[in-house]
């Protein structure tokens, strides 16, 4: 099984569309990042988390040639608006993909992307099909039953979803509070990647101190930062962390 970080980068991107770095430095490749989208990889599946407005670059870098289930952390553009992206893929299966999301981000894609979950006409048919996100669901690896948790967090003003493999790895990429009496479910895990928007305070992520704050609670034997912004220079990020942390970048793969 694999884990593959699509993207990395905070809402607008390293570079941001008007080609600002911020504090990261150009000439190295691990500073350049697209928006969070990850991949989970089993001998039957592959699982995308989110699909960002870089999603097709993300796809054509990594060669993926299907895609079998979408889950979503939550509403925002960085996570959703690479969406029709999907479209090649129901092209080559003929069959929508089935796409899971909690209510709020349903209602959401339901009514900005109608195209997609509805079928028009023959020509242009419903591509995804719109399911509940469960709190548990299981896929196989090899004819093993593969764990997939989500839990519910908070992002500023709306809740996000994180996911948890195989009590292996969780991933959080949008949060600014996680509950207490879920604490049980982040401890002790191989790898936890985790949102770490800059430096200073911000309302809806967390900035560094929070984010060591969590993995200091956690305990995992690796945690990886992500969703960075303009304002973390890879190199430079690096030297502040504990020697089991480690930034992001787009394309670091984990085998679980």
């Amino acid at each position: 099984m694999k884990f593959i970080i699509l993207g990395c980068g905070s809402s607008m991107g390293v570079p941001r569309p008007d080609g600002f770095y911020g504090n990261c430095d150009p000439n190295n490749k691990k500073n350049h990042r697209t928006r969070c989208s990850a991949l989970f990889q089993t001998s039957d599946e592959n699982i995308l988390i989110d699909t960002s407005p870089d999603l097709r670059q993300q796809l054509l870098r990594h060669k993926i040639k299907k895609i079998t289930k979408v889950f979503y952390s939550h509403m925002h553009g960085d996570q959703t608006h690479g969406i029709n992206d999907l479209r090649s893929f129901f092209i080559n299966s003929r069959k929508p993909i089935d796409v899971y999301a909690d209510k709020f981000t349903s209602n959401y894609l339901a009514k900005t992307f109608s195209y997609i979950f509805k079928s028009y006409s023959k020509e242009y048919p419903a591509t995804l099909k719109l399911n509940k996100l469960k709190s548990n669901f299981f896929i196989f690896n090899n004819n093993r039953k593969v764990k997939i948790k989500s839990v519910e967090v908070d992002h500023g003003k709306i809740k996000s979803n994180c996911f948890i493999i195989d009590k292996k790895l969780a991933y959080i990429s949008d949060v600014n509070k996680i509950y207490k009496k879920d604490y049980k479910y982040f401890k002790n895990l191989k790898y936890l990647i985790i949102d770490c928007l800059w430096y200073n305070y911000h309302p809806s992520h967390f900035n560094l101190e929070n984010s060591l704050s969590m993995i200091e609670e956690f305990k995992p034997k690796n945690a990886i930062l992500t969703n960075l912004s303009p304002v973390l220079d890879y190199k430079v990020l690096k030297k502040l962390l504990p020697k089991n942390v480690i930034p992001a970048h787009d394309g670091l793969t984990i085998k679980l």
